[in-house]
């Protein structure tokens, strides 16, 4: 069973808290001019800075997660009840074609809807240690998404839509909000369409007009890029380096340390191995992975409890996502409440004033408890875009190909009891090899501060961890977070 929580020690970990707050802004100053360069007048966001509230009726947003009557509104007459702010177009971008008869919100002169294909909200892409799949797009392949859309994210109002409700559509459609609010998209610019297509055609104010056989061809005519965007929000993402920073040497059962970690893979019967991803069964391993397990200190909740998986799959109420990370409630009707399936008490789960990290094997399914926490309850959120793939992939273990992973004295190495809770795989030639970049890596920051770069932002002195040195590797030492500007 998984665990609550983390350990904070003593030793350097009181700072750490406040600089999980305020992460993107340090002494030597990442809002100045010479360390921005030519983004001078960019906005470092803290990690409290992401976060938004919704509303108790999702009715009332204009932003974050909205509701089929709000969106009614917008097609009806963009020009008149279009948010405050907003000066260009509507796009809805759909992650799926919608069931017969509701296949897209239908287009006209201000609205615009495509169809995304699911790899274009990913990238494989390398932190310097390992190459991961499913990352965050890099600055290039964003802005020829913006130029194949023609989006404008500074103008336009940008719905992330499923197309046909599902698990899956669900997670992209988080991707998507993810992939734009990560390099720099106002919140003000952004949304999540609560349902899929044929329930808010049959449950809210859109009718059958509002819907439409065909999406939108893209324009190809784009000319926006993320460079211009004045919001730095790389803080978003955990990258391996922040993980194994707040990670606590064993794995321990204490409240209220200022970190939630939550495993989002779980999706079934507590306790039954392949559905909880225990590590004490070899059925659990995916991806051809050497091991499996989790971090120390996390939490598995399962994804599926947040999200009215009948219902168009919605998301429920603020009230029922808040019992539920309380531990207190049963909100999918499976007989376990929160609190069986983190093994802790009831209300002592989600701490008031915690930061959340959440993971699931590629960080699809986290999207999902991302958004719950993020954009409804407007909780602190990070998301381990490396997910389990990449950790699980981290060790010793000799792959099919003979060699091992990861050399003995890789400080990278994931297969130690004093960061993990994990099971070796027992035979070599279930095990892929991996594209490891460089095992001896002096950090494992490359996405992030490749993305800093792309953005302008120049980062002041070394990426390497302040209190203890070396790559922040020690598995839950006193080990500041190194990326002053996002990591």
């Amino acid at each position: 069973m998984f665990k609550l929580k983390q350990i904070l020690l003593q030793k350097g970990h009181g700072t750490m808290l406040l600089l999980l707050a305020s992460i993107a802004l340090v002494v030597t100053g990442c809002g100045t001019e010479n360390d921005l360069g030519k983004s001078s007048g960019a906005t470092a966001a803290k990690v409290t800075d992401i976060p938004q509230v919704s509303a108790d009726n999702y009715d009332d947003n204009v932003n974050g997660l909205i509701t089929g009557n709000t969106l009614k509104r917008w097609i009806d007459n963009w020009e008149a009840s279009r948010p405050a702010g907003i000066t260009g177009r509507l796009v809805v971008l759909q992650t799926s074609t919608g069931e017969a008869g509701y296949e897209y919100i239908a287009s006209n002169a201000n609205v615009s809807t495509y169809l995304v294909a699911p790899s274009e909200w990913i990238e494989s892409r390398s932190n310097g240690v390992i190459e991961t799949i499913s990352m965050v797009p890099s600055g290039r392949v964003i802005d020829t998404f913006l130029a194949k859309y023609g989006i404008d994210p500074a103008k336009d109002m940008i719905v992330c839509a499923q197309g046909t409700a599902g698990n899956f559509n669900s997670m992209k459609m988080g991707r998507c909000w993810y992939m734009f609010r990560y390099w720099g998209t106002a919140k003000e610019h952004l949304a999540v369409l609560n349902g899929g297509n044929q329930w808010i055609g049959t449950n809210t104010d859109l009718l059958p007009a509002d819907f439409s056989a065909t999406a939108s061809a893209p324009p190809l005519n784009g000319t926006a890029s993320v460079k211009d965007l004045p919001q730095i929000n790389m803080v978003l993402q955990a990258s391996l380096e922040d993980m194994m920073n707040i990670i606590p040497a064993q794995d321990v059962n204490l409240l209220k340390d200022g970190i939630f970690i939550w495993d989002a893979r779980g999706n079934g019967t507590p306790g039954t191995g392949s559905n909880e991803y225990s590590p004490d069964d070899d059925t659990d391993f995916r991806n051809s992975g050497s091991t499996q397990g989790h971090p120390n200190g996390a939490l598995m909740l399962q994804y599926t409890s947040i999200l009215n998986t009948s219902e168009g799959h919605t998301y429920k109420s603020k009230a029922e996502i808040q019992s539920y990370l309380d531990g207190n409630s049963d909100t999918n009707g499976d007989g376990f409440a929160g609190a069986d399936l983190m093994g802790v008490g009831a209300g002592n789960a989600y701490q008031s004033g915690d930061v959340v990290y959440t993971y699931c094997e590629t960080t699809y399914r986290a999207m999902i408890t991302g958004i719950a926490t993020g954009v409804i309850m407007g909780l602190p959120t990070r998301f381990y875009d490396g997910a389990m793939y990449e950790w699980h992939s981290l060790s010793n273990v000799v792959a099919s190909d003979g060699n091992a992973i990861l050399p003995w004295d890789s400080p990278w190495r994931t297969d130690k009891s004093s960061i993990s809770m994990f099971l070796q795989y027992s035979d070599p030639a279930g095990i892929n090899p991996r594209n490891i970049t460089n095992a001896y890596a002096a950090s494992a920051n490359a996405i992030i501060d490749e993305d800093l770069s792309y953005k302008g932002v120049t980062v002041n002195g070394s990426n390497t961890a302040v209190d203890g040195g070396g790559s922040g590797s020690s598995g839950g030492g006193n080990l500041l977070p190194p990326n002053p500007c996002g990591g």
